[in-house]
C-alpha cells in the first residue's frame, strides 16, 4: 500500500494534528506504564511524523513495511534507528516501554489470525510492566459501503485529488483511491487500492488478552476511532 503515493503522503494528510495526538499518547502511556525506561516503537510509522514529536519524551526506533516511507521518516529523524518489517512476524532482539501501532495500520494486516499474530508480535517486544497502543481501523458497524471520499491539495507547486468510493467484499473493506497530481514536472493519474479488515471489538479484545496482556479501551482515542491499550503485567 502506499507504494506510489508515499512521496505524496505527507502532503495528502497535512490536516492530521500530530503534535496534539503526541500529547494525547504522551499522557496516556504516562498514566498507564509501569515500567521504569522511556523506549518507545512505532510499529507502521509511515513517514514519522508522530515520532518527530515523540522523540522529545522517548528514545525512540521505527518500524514499517514500506520502504519509500522509510525513507523520508529517516530524513526526518535523522540519527533515529528505523526497521523494515512486517508487523506481524518482526523480532528485533530488544523489548521498549511503550509501542505504538497508530492511523489505523493494525488494520491492513489481513484476517483475524493475522491481527492476534501482530499484537502477539508486538507483546513479545514489550517490557514487563510496557504498554502497547494500537489505533484501530472502523468496526463493522462503522463502516458505510458506497461512501464517497474525496482528499484535495492546493499549494504552490503540488496539486493533488483523490478520490475514492467505499466497497465492501465479506469483511474486508476495499477502496480504489484514484489520484491526479500536479507539480511542475506534469501531470499523473494513477489509482491504488487500499483493503483493510473490519475487526470487531471482541476481535481486538480476545487479542490482547490472548497475547498476556491486561486491556482497556478508549472509545475516543486520537480521531474519534478509538484506541486500545493494553499493558504487560509485571
Amino acid at each position: 500500500m502506499y507504494t506510489k503515493s508515499a512521496r505524496f503522503y505527507d502532503a495528502i494528510y497535512s490536516f492530521k494534528n500530530y503534535e496534539m495526538e503526541t500529547a494525547i499518547l504522551h499522557t496516556l502511556i504516562q498514566q498507564r506504564k509501569k515500567s521504569d525506561g522511556a523506549t518507545l516503537l512505532d510499529v507502521a510509522c509511515g513517514t514519522g511524523r508522530h515520532l518527530s514529536y515523540l522523540r522529545k519524551h522517548y528514545a525512540i526506533e521505527g518500524l514499517d513495511l514500506n520502504p519509500e516511507f522509510l525513507a523520508i521518516a529517516r530524513q526526518r529523524c535523522p540519527n533515529v534507528i528505523f526497521h523494515q518489517g512486517d508487523m506481524t512476524d518482526f523480532d528485533l532482539g530488544r523489548v521498549f516501554d511503550a509501542i505504538t501501532c497508530l492511523f489505523s495500520a493494525i488494520g491492513y494486516v489481513g484476517a483475524v489470525k493475522q491481527l492476534e499474530q501482530a499484537v502477539a508480535t508486538m507483546a513479545r517486544h514489550l517490557k514487563p510492566g510496557g504498554v502497547i497502543i494500537v489505533e484501530p481501523w472502523l468496526k463493522p458497524e462503522q463502516y458505510m459501503p458506497g461512501h464517497l471520499a474525496a482528499r484535495f491539495v492546493d499549494e504552490p507547486d503540488l496539486k493533488i485529488a483523490r478520490l475514492s468510493i467505499s466497497q465492501l467484499r465479506d469483511r474486508v473493506s476495499v477502496m480504489d483511491m484514484h489520484h491526479l497530481i500536479a507539480t511542475p514536472e506534469g501531470i499523473e493519474y494513477f489509482v491504488e487500492r487500499h483493503e483493510l479488515t473490519l475487526f470487531d471489538h471482541d476481535e481486538y479484545l480476545a487479542a490482547f488478552r490472548a497475547a498476556g496482556l491486561e486491556v482497556s479501551y478508549d472509545p475516543d482515542g486520537l480521531t474519534g476511532r478509538g484506541l486500545y491499550v493494553g499493558v504487560r503485567p509485571m
